[in-house]
């Protein structure tokens, strides 16, 4: 579970993504490598209002930060854009 309240959630995809963000649903994604669980948790899916290229975010809380990833490309829902930000925070 999210520990954060929602607006913070709405306050951090604006500020990420420039746009207006309403909570749709909430999704239990767990995510395995090489079968060990590399993150488990709650994803909110939020539509978006006003962005040029993509109509939904996802976004959790991991130690009080939050990831928005945007439906967009390859992220088709909430388990890919874990797999997204796992990827790429493995990149960095």
């Amino acid at each position: 579970m999210n520990e954060k309240p929602l607006d913070y959630f709405q306050q951090a995809i604006q500020a990420t993504h420039g746009a207006a963000a309403q909570l749709a649903a909430r999704e239990r994604v767990v995510e395995t490598f090489e079968g060990e669980t590399v993150w488990e948790g709650e994803v909110l899916v939020f539509e978006l209002e006003g962005h040029p290229t993509a109509p939904r975010c996802y976004a959790w809380e991991v130690d009080g930060e939050v990831t928005a990833v945007l439906h967009e490309g390859p992220v088709d829902g909430p388990q890919a854009a874990v797999k997204a930000a796992i990827l790429a925070e493995r990149e960095e």
